[in-house]
Parts: structure tokens; C-alpha cells; sequence
């Protein structure tokens, strides 16, 4: 489930492509965008896919030319305002960031009026957000996944959370418990860090939580973090070793936000999206807030992503059906 990363050279090119854009080469006679642009976030503010949005907005305003203004349009697990914008107009003035649960949703929840496999087009991957495995190490004695295997296979009635049925979080942990050969109970719960909190206080064995909430918490001792879920080792934390290391071979499950436009967008403008939120990742400002959130900038091309968002819902599939995951 790996992807591509983008090099150096990818974002200096994004770069040149908008700078020849200010300077009237072909693509800036195109007659778009004429308006302000939409930039949907179907989730609350304040979230992961809300913070990533308003991150990108301005610069992407500024490269180009019309104001990006974010809008949130929360419920049914991103699905309405996925839905308001598979019945926007192909017109390149709305555009949406989605989680996740844009390759989920069409496997736990029933009666949508649309379809996510095509009424979209996808624009980029941006970002990757990274999760732990995590442990209160003053109740589970283990400093690997070695260890904890051996340990949860002799404890009867344990159960881990997470931040809710079918998140990111969810599907880490179950296909890790598959991998594993464990049964454990989930208990799911509204939000992360109510999952985290709930652990520490001895309610529940483990947590796959993300970065920007167990990374402190890590280095101050009180989470010992087992595993990491990217297909390489993580900056913030360089000496915690990816699951995929410890014995789990292509092992691999983050939460990612992706860029995406209403399906029968035209091919140049989707080109421009895309070239506008490559550079909005290679501005200084926006890579170190990103990171300070445990995210990894990506800026994939359209056809990357799109091959990619394909390869992740036969991947999240399998995950629900082997392991019947619900919406909540």
C-alpha cells in the first residue's frame, strides 16, 4: 500500500509550472478560476482533514489568483459533504480535502446517492498522517510487538479503542490483530483522544493513535509506542520501528487526506489544482506546521493519486469485510 513520494525536483517543477502560470504561458489563458474557489472539508472544525485545508488555502489562493475559502460541511462520516460535491458543478470552483473514510465509506455505509468510485477526480494525495501503536507502560510489559503478542495471547478479556467504528485508527488495529493472531475486543469511542485518555486510566490494552496526539506523551514516558504504520520510520520519532520491520511484512495503514474535484472536471484545470497544492507544500511555512503535526507532505500527480485511491479501497475492503466493520 506504499506510494510514491515526491522529490525535490517534483515540487521545484510544481514550482516553475505556476511561476510561468503568473507569467502568461498557455495554461494561464485558460478562462478559470473566475470566482472565489470552495474548498469543501466534510468533517468538524478543528480535525485533521479541517487543519490540512485551511493550511493549503491561501497559498493555493495566491498561486491561483481567486481566494480559496474553506467550508465546512460536516456528517455522516464525511459522506454529505462528499455528497454536495459530487453535485457541484465540473466547473473546478469546488473542490473538497477528504479522509480516509473516502475509500471506506462505500463499504460501511448503506444507501448513498452517489458513488464514491466515480464521482470524483482526484487531484493529489497532500498529506500522510502516520499513527502508533501505543502502550501505558506502567500496566503492559512489553517493548516490542514481540513482546506484547506474547503478552496479550495470556490475558484474558483484553480490548483496545479507538477513535471511533471504521476510522483510520479501527483499521490499523484490526488488520495488526489479524496479522497478529489476536482477538481482542474493540471499543470504539468519540475521538482519539478520548480513546487515548481511556487507556491510560487502565480501561483498555492498546491504542493506535496518531502522532499529533501520542508523540509527547511518548517522549515524556508516559506511552511507550511499539510500532509506527508508515512503510518507513518516522522523523518525530526515528528510533520507533515501523510494524512492517517487526514481522509484519508490508505492513502498512494511515490516515491520509487527499484533494479531490467533481468527476468530468476538465483535464487543465485539475492539472492547475494540483500544481496549486504542490506548491502550497513546498512553502517553508506550511511543511513546518504540517510536520509539527506529525504529518508527511506527498503531492502526488492526478494519475498517481488516482491509481492509488483505487488501490486503497480493494485494500480497506478486505479489511471490512475479514474483519465485519461497521459505521457507528
Amino acid at each position: 500500500m506504499a506510494r510514491p513520494q515526491p522529490t525535490r525536483r517534483a515540487l521545484g517543477a510544481a514550482i516553475l509550472a505556476l511561476s510561468a502560470l503568473r507569467a502568461g504561458g498557455a495554461e494561464a489563458q485558460l478562462a478559470w478560476p473566475s470566482r472565489p474557489i470552495r474548498l469543501l472539508a466534510p468533517y468538524t472544525p478543528g480535525g485533521g482533514v479541517d487543519t490540512t485545508a485551511r493550511l493549503l488555502a491561501t497559498p493555493m489562493g495566491a498561486a491561483l489568483g481567486q481566494p480559496v475559502v474553506v467550508e465546512n460541511r460536516p456528517g455522516a462520516g464525511g459522506s454529505l459533504g462528499a455528497g454536495e460535491l459530487a453535485r457541484s458543478a465540473p466547473d473546478g470552483h469546488t473542490i473538497m480535502v477528504d479522509a480516509l473514510a473516502h475509500v471506506v465509506n462505500p463499504f460501511v455505509l448503506r444507501g448513498l446517492p452517489f458513488d464514491y468510485g466515480t464521482a470524483f477526480a482526484p487531484i493529489s494525495e497532500v498529506v500522510v498522517l502516520p499513527q502508533l501503536l501505543v502502550v501505558d507502560p506502567a500496566r503492559v510489559p512489553a517493548g516490542s510487538l514481540a513482546e506484547f503478542i506474547a503478552w496479550a495471547k495470556g490475558q484474558p478479556n483484553l480490548s483496545y479503542g479507538s477513535s471511533g467504528n471504521a476510522t483510520a485508527a479501527h483499521l490499523a488495529a484490526a488488520l495488526f490483530l489479524q496479522r497478529a493472531g489476536l482477538d481482542i475486543q474493540h471499543v470504539p469511542y468519540r475521538g482519539g483522544t478520548a480513546a487515548l485518555q481511556d487507556m491510560m486510566s487502565g480501561s483498555t490494552a492498546f491504542v493506535f493513535g496518531t502522532v499529533s496526539s501520542s508523540v509527547q506523551l511518548v517522549r515524556d514516558g508516559r506511552l511507550r509506542a511499539l510500532g509506527v504504520t508508515t512503510a518507513a520510520r518516522i522523523p518525530p520519532l526515528p528510533d520507533i520501528p515501523t510494524i512492517a520491520e517487526q514481522g509484519f511484512p508490508g505492513y502498512e495503514l494511515n490516515e491520509w487526506n487527499g484533494l479531490y474535484a467533481p468527476a468530468r472536471t476538465p483535464a487543465p484545470v485539475v492539472q492547475r489544482l494540483f500544481e496549486a497544492s504542490t506548491a502550497a507544500l513546498a512553502d517553508g511555512t506550511v511543511r513546518q506546521r504540517l510536520e509539527a503535526l506529525g504529518a508527511i507532505p506527498v503531492g502526488t500527480d492526478p494519475a498517481t493519486f488516482a491509481a492509488y485511491v483505487t488501490a486503497q479501497r480493494a485494500a480497506m475492503a478486505d479489511i471490512v469485510r475479514s474483519a465485519r466493520i461497521e459505521a457507528g
